[in-house]
């Protein structure tokens, strides 16, 4: 992660480290292995990418499943929001950057325009520097098809939600996704 916090650092931007780490830096702890690091940027911010992996290979994922390499200057359009990245040719995928929306200074969801958070508010930041996608928004995400490691980040992350949290997320899951069995336990 420290590579990618010293790659990043430099970006110019606002970004967040997201996916499963983020749970990890949200809790104070590791919970288990990771494949990549999943990192968060706004779309406004995607050129960033291109300038702090220089000379990596960056594929955008097309919906619904296309991996395709993404060309330097290219501009992704709404809809597209994961750049996988690599530092070769045949090398494993390091770094997963997902694009989220932003409009007069609120976070925009991705699943429903209707969730919305100041872009001030999305974040936090470790003990030693990381800034992290805050744990309610991470789990938002991971809530819409939730894998044994979903839950087992759920699990990590409850006890250390407040009741703000918990009412965010609640709400949020609730007006994307309908009933959900996170919804119960979360109250």
């Amino acid at each position: 992660m420290h590579e990618v916090v010293g790659l990043f650092g430099r970006a110019g931007c606002r970004w967040w480290i997201a996916g499963g780490h983020a749970i990890e830096l949200a809790v104070g702890r590791g919970l288990r292995p990771h494949d990549d690091i999943d990192v968060l940027l706004l779309r406004d911010d995607q050129f960033a990418v291109q300038e702090v992996l220089a000379g990596w290979e960056w594929w955008a994922a097309d919906p619904p499943a296309t991996l395709r390499p993404w060309r330097p200057g290219e501009r992704l359009r709404p809809g597209v929001h994961d750049i996988w990245c690599r530092p070769a040719p045949g090398a494993a995928w390091r770094i997963q950057v997902m694009l989220d929306e932003a409009e007069h200074g609120e976070w925009v969801s991705r699943r429903d325009d209707g969730v919305r958070r100041p872009v001030a508010g999305i974040g936090a930041v470790s003990p030693d520097g990381i800034p992290y996608l805050r744990p309610e928004i991470q789990l938002y995400y991971k809530a819409k098809h939730p894998r044994p490691k979903d839950e087992r980040d759920f699990d990590a992350a409850l006890p250390h939600l407040d009741p703000a949290q918990r009412s965010w997320l609640t709400h949020a899951v609730t007006r994307t996704l309908g009933p959900h069995p996170w919804t119960a336990r979360l109250r």
